[in-house]
């Protein structure tokens, strides 16, 4: 990049990241998530770091905070209440240990360890107890100066309005730290609430927190269910260890969080606890996002000080954000195996979830167009685990003027053939069924894991098959022999014995695997588990009528009419008989139900349930044989009743119908 577009670059940047943190630590009003700022603020550091000259003192990365609200009296804080600096992955955080143990020395850090703790999703304040009697509480503001929101505070049960055992450690003032935050439990509750009385719905446990805390009135703040949880008490007690604070805060009658934290003796302890923690995080009662690991040794964690906006002895190790921007710098059209036209984002390379992307699904033309999508964009990309990434929205704010726009073809972009619209859907399709990317792509995904994954045929293998005329449909894989394969590319004796032995043991599958590896529109791997559950064995599958496919719950329109187009091809009907002929072998669908349990009984649920969703009840009715309805009528027998069952527990008890908790329901089933 050249200086001058860097410089247009940088100005963008600072000006969206500016405002962002003034949204957020001075109105507490998000307009991005904390990935999105992140992500952000990374890439002007790179862009400064690349031209130092560039970087100017009112640079957000030369910026501790925004500035405190107006709606409460300021408090200037006794120490700066500073940030951290993140590291989202493996190799930053050794790179940071790595540097630290260059300064005070490994030996020394061993001695006491690291502090790891977990790095609370929520709103910072700190408190101030004299004679162990709360006399002030404020928000963190700018990281010098805060707003007074003791009164708020007050109305927190995890805050003791009165400390433990205080004279054991300090009889003057002490200060303590820590998040203010909502149960994840306690989050849904209050949105499910809000619904309900046609009032705001709040986007995440930590913008409800932080605005609980900052309501004028203490009432409202008190129906939040807040909690406090401690993570420092910054009153010199003369203390060894960090992690002694925490056992302080504790004995005086805080949460502090002491069973979950942990002393780690080296790095590679560090993040052995931090992937335990990753894998657990979804099962904590709060929300997190990220470890805070810090020098145990507070005389060497003084010695290191602080570096710009953060204490060098202490960083952030985040778990990888799920969202980062990025630069649209074009957008191309695949075609999938069924003939369907997808956009796709071609973006400056970035970290997003831990990986590397370049690449972004833009699902089809009219999201484009309702997102308003164009070619220059810079954009908000999401990616959770495996997911595809996808581009959320474009930051408009950020636009040159530059951008084009993106129009979806008029022809198929593989073969030229005619692309239509069906009524009722949003994509586009190639008409042309023998489009040779979508023969190639179809084949490739029938051998792909899910289906009959067959080790050793990639899609490098599959081409090599296609074009040597070996392999024109699905079932000529189950003719192939070594000879077939040795003159090949690629292909030696052993390699060529491996891949029939690959295919010899794929021929056995089950029912939910072949019905998937069809690749039939609409069905995934979960409709394939469904529709096998409910029909059992190929037979009752390929012989399906119309109304055994409208009566199964779960089972759409859409779905229906696909399964039905499919097996009604006289070319599928051929390309089925012919994988039976050639020897494959499909297993009926076992399901570890009595399928005939409730045959007869219709049922309706109503109201939260306590260990499985309404869906999930759905489904195991329909394996024991009941039908599902979702209104009741004269004609329902039984209604599972949850919490909060609503209007529905009249009109079972009016009808007759005998009502039951979902207790009564699995024991039914056993």
């Amino acid at each position: 990049m050249e200086k001058e577009e860097a410089k247009r670059r940088i100005e963008i940047l600072k000006k969206e990241i500016d405002q962002n943190r003034y949204f957020y630590h001075a109105l507490d009003k998000p307009r991005v998530s904390d990935a999105v700022d992140d992500s952000l603020k990374r890439e002007l550091a790179r862009l400064e770091e690349l031209f130092p000259e560039l970087v100017t003192s009112d640079s957000p990365t030369q910026r501790v905070g925004g500035k405190a609200l107006d709606k409460f009296e300021k408090v200037t804080h006794s120490q700066p209440m500073l940030s951290l600096n993140d590291v989202f992955s493996e190799e930053e955080f050794l790179a940071w240990q790595q540097r630290i143990a260059k300064l005070v020395g490994e030996d020394k850090i061993k001695k006491s360890g690291y502090y790891a703790e977990v790095k609370m999703d929520g709103l910072a304040v700190t408190l101030i107890y004299k004679n162990g009697v709360l006399i002030q509480g404020a928000t963190r503001g700018d990281g010098k100066v805060g707003e007074d929101v003791t009164n708020n505070l007050k109305t927190i049960e995890s805050i003791p309005m009165k400390l433990r055992d205080f004279e054991k450690y300090n009889r003057g003032n002490l200060e303590i730290r820590g998040e203010i935050y909502i149960d994840k439990g306690d989050f849904q509750k209050i949105n499910e609430e809000q619904k309900k009385s046609g009032g705001q719905v709040f986007a995440n446990p930590r913008n409800l927190a932080a605005g609980s805390i900052r309501q004028l009135n203490p009432k409202i703040s008190a129906s939040r269910k807040l909690k406090f949880m401690t993570y420092a008490v910054t009153t010199d007690l003369s203390l060894n260890n960090h992690s002694e604070e925490h056992e302080i805060a504790q004995a005086l009658g805080f949460n502090a969080n002491v069973k979950i934290n942990k002393v780690c003796h080296d790095a590679k302890e560090v993040i052995q606890f931090f992937d335990e923690l990753s894998r657990k995080r979804e099962h904590l009662a709060f929300q997190i996002d990220g470890l805070v690991v810090g020098i145990n040794d507070k005389k060497l964690f003084s010695r290191l000080g602080v570096v710009g906006k953060a204490p060098r002895g202490q960083i952030a190790f985040k778990f990888a954000a799920e969202e980062a921007t990025s630069v649209i710098r074009d957008i191309i059209v695949q075609v999938g195996r069924t003939g369907k036209l997808t956009p796709v984002a071609l973006m400056e390379p970035t970290i997003v979830a831990g990986s590397k992307v370049s690449r972004a699904t833009l699902h089809n033309g009219d999201e484009i167009a309702r997102k308003d999508i164009k070619i220059g964009d810079t954009v908000v990309i999401r990616k959770a685990g495996d997911v595809i990434p996808e581009v959320v929205e474009p930051i408009k704010r950020m636009r040159t003027g530059r951008e084009k726009v993106f129009r979806m073809p008029s022809v198929c972009p593989i073969c030229s053939g005619k692309v239509v619209k069906r009524e009722g859907e949003v994509d586009w399709y190639c008409q042309d069924k023998n489009c040779s990317i979508r023969e190639h792509r179809q084949l490739n995904h029938f051998v792909s894991k899910g289906a009959f994954e067959i080790d050793g045929m990639g899609p490098q293998i599959m081409q090599q098959l296609i074009s040597g005329g070996l392999v024109k449909d699905a079932s000529d894989i189950f003719s192939l022999t070594e000879g077939d394969l040795k003159p090949l590319e690629r292909f030696a004796e052993k390699s060529a014995k491996n891949l029939v032995e690959s295919i010899a043991k794929a021929r056995e599958i089950t029912l939910d695997r072949f019905i998937y590896a069809l690749g039939i529109r609409h069905v995934g791997s979960q409709m394939a588990q469904d529709l096998a559950k409910q029909f059992g064995n190929l037979n009752d599958f390929i012989s399906i009528k119309q109304e055994d496919l409208n009566r199964m719950y779960g089972i759409g329109e859409k779905v229906a009419s696909s399964v039905m187009e499919f097996l009604s091809s006289e070319k599928n009907k051929k390309l089925i008989q012919d994988l039976l002929q050639k020897g494959v072998k499909v297993n009926a669908f076992h399901s570890p139900v009595i399928r005939n349990k409730l045959e007869g009984k219709n049922f309706v649920v109503t109201g939260s349930l306590e260990t499985m969703t309404r869906d999930e009840a759905h489904k195991k009715i329909t394996q024991f044989g009941g039908e599902v309805h979702s209104q009741v009528t004269s004609k329902t027998n039984y209604l599972i009743v949850g919490e909060d069952p609503g209007s529905k527990l009249e009109k079972a008890k009016r009808f007759g119908a005998k009502v039951i908790s979902e207790k009564e329901f699995l024991t039914m089933l056993k």
